[in-house]
C-alpha cells in the first residue's frame, strides 16, 4: 500500500467526488486507514463512485474520463502491482501498452520491421468506445483464470460496478471500465490478451498498444479477409464493438499507429499529433495566462519531455529546429507582456546585455508582441542561453538525445 501511495502521489491528478486532494490525503489516511483496512480484509469495503469528466478530442468528439477518489486510486494501484507479475509474463510479445519495460517506440518499430519485410498493407481495427463497453462477465471470466482469491475478484467486481457521477447524479455502470483509474489499463490488457493469442494462433504479424491494433498483411485482399474474421471474433467472443467506419485496410504507409506514420518505410509523427503538440504549447505560452515564469517552465518541461519521449522518434530535425525557434519567440512575448511599461522593458533589456540604443528603440516601439519578440535587442537580452538557464527545455536537444544518445551525452 505504501508503494501504491507513492505511485499515486507521483501521478498527482484531480480529486474525486469527495474533494480530497493528493495533499490532503495523508491526514485522511492516518485517520481512516484502520477502518478501511478492516473492511477490505472482511470483504465489506465499498468503493466510491467515480467522477466523470469529458475530455475533448481532436475530431470534435469527447472521451469519458473517470476520476476515482484518491483512496480508491491507491487501492487500485495496489491491486495492479499484485496482478502485474501474475498476468504480464503470459501476455503476447506483440502487446506494448501499459506494460513494464515496454513502450510506444517498441510498438512502432515492430510495425516498421514487418513493413520492411514485405508486409505492405495494414489492417487498422478501431474498437468503438472500448473502455465504455467492456462486458463485465467476459472480463471477470478472464481475470478468474489466474486469480483464485475470491476477495480480490469480488473487489475488482465492485470497482467495475461502482457507478459514475455525471453532473451531480449517480449512474449505475452495467458495462465498461472507467478510463482514468490505475486498474483500467491492466484489465483492458487481460481482456484483449485473448485477441492477441488468436492472432498469434493464426500466424499474423501485428502490434497492439492498449486498444489500438494494427495487423500487417501482404495484400489488400488478405487484409479484407483478416478484417472480417477478426471483427467477428471481437464482437462474438469478447463482446466488444468494432467501429466499421474507422476500421480500414490501407497501405502501411497510409496507416497511423499510435500517432506515427510510416512514409517511405520511415517513422514520421502524424500531422494530427504535431498540430496537437503546437496547440498545447500555444496554451502553455499564452501571454494572458497569469502564472509565474517558473511555473510556466515546469509545465512546459513536463509536457515536452512526455511528448518527445512518445513522438520524438518520428520527428524530422528541421521541423524540431523550427519548433524550437517558435517556442522561444513565444516565451519572449510572455516576458514582454509581464514587463508591461516602457521604462521597465528598456531597463530589463539593458540589464540582460542588450545594447542601450537598441533596447530604447525596442522598448518604445508600439509594434506587435510577435514582431518585438524577434528584434535584435530581445534576442540579445533574452538569449537562448538565458532562457535555457531559466528552465526552458530545448526540443532540439531532446531530439538529439533520442536519435543520437551518445552524442547527447
Amino acid at each position: 500500500m505504501l508503494s501504491a501511495w507513492k505511485q499515486v502521489k507521483a501521478n498527482k491528478g484531480a480529486p474525486g467526488i469527495d474533494g480530497i486532494t493528493i495533499e490532503e490525503f495523508t491526514e485522511y489516511a492516518h485517520e481512516n486507514w484502520k477502518g478501511i483496512k478492516a473492511s477490505l480484509l472482511e470483504g465489506t469495503y465499498k468503493p466510491a463512485p467515480v467522477k466523470r469528466v469529458e475530455i475533448p478530442k481532436d475530431n470534435g468528439g469527447t472521451r469519458n474520463l473517470g476520476i476515482p477518489v484518491v483512496m480508491d486510486r491507491v487501492i487500485q494501484q495496489a491491486i495492479t502491482q499484485v496482478l502485474t507479475p501474475v498476468f504480464d509474463p503470459h501476455f503476447s510479445e506483440s502487446s506494448f501498452g501499459f506494460r513494464p519495460h515496454r513502450s510506444a517506440h517498441q510498438a512502432v518499430n515492430t510495425v516498421l520491421k514487418d513493413i520492411r519485410e514485405g508486409y505492405r498493407y495494414a489492417v487498422d481495427i478501431d474498437l468503438e468506445k472500448f473502455f465504455d463497453r467492456v462486458d463485465h462477465d467476459v472480463l471477470m471470466s478472464r481475470v478468474s483464470r489466474r486469480v483464485s482469491d475470491k476477495g480480490i475478484l469480488r473487489l475488482i467486481g465492485k470497482y467495475l460496478r461502482s457507478g459514475v457521477v455525471v453532473n451531480g447524479r449517480l449512474n449505475q455502470t452495467a458495462m465498461g471500465v472507467p478510463q482514468g483509474g490505475p486498474l483500467s489499463p491492466m484489465l483492458s490488457n487481460i481482456l484483449l490478451d485473448d485477441l492477441d493469442k488468436e492472432l498469434e494462433k493464426r500466424g499474423h504479424r501485428f502490434a497492439r498498444y492498449a486498444d489500438d491494433l494494427t495487423i500487417l498483411v501482404k495484400s489488400k485482399r488478405a487484409g479484407q479477409r483478416v478484417m472480417a474474421s477478426i471483427s467477428r471474433f471481437l464482437e462474438k467472443v469478447l463482446k466488444v464493438k468494432v467501429n466499421r467506419d474507422k476500421s480500414k485496410v490501407v497501405r502501411a504507409q497510409d496507416s497511423a499507429f499510435p500517432g506515427s506514420t510510416f512514409k517511405r518505410m520511415k517513422l514520421t509523427a502524424t500531422e494530427k499529433a504535431v498540430n496537437g503538440f503546437k496547440s498545447r504549447l500555444r496554451r502553455l505560452t499564452g501571454r494572458s495566462w497569469g502564472v509565474s515564469m517558473d511555473y510556466r517552465y515546469t509545465s512546459l518541461r513536463l509536457y515536452i519531455h512526455g511528448w518527445m519521449n512518445y513522438f520524438g522518434v518520428g520527428m524530422k530535425y528541421n521541423d524540431v529546429v523550427e519548433l524550437d525557434h517558435w517556442l522561444r519567440r513565444r516565451i519572449r512575448m510572455c516576458y514582454w507582456k509581464q514587463w508591461r511599461r516602457c521604462r521597465r522593458r528598456i531597463g530589463n533589456l539593458i540589464q540582460l546585455g542588450s545594447p542601450k540604443y537598441q533596447a530604447i528603440l525596442t522598448g518604445l516601439s508600439r509594434k506587435s508582441y510577435w514582431h518585438l519578440a524577434k528584434t535584435l535587442s530581445t534576442n540579445m537580452g533574452l538569449s537562448n542561453a538565458y532562457l535555457e538557464k531559466q528552465g526552458l527545455v530545448s526540443i532540439r536537444t531532446l531530439w538529439i538525445g533520442i536519435h543520437y544518445p551518445a552524442k547527447a551525452r
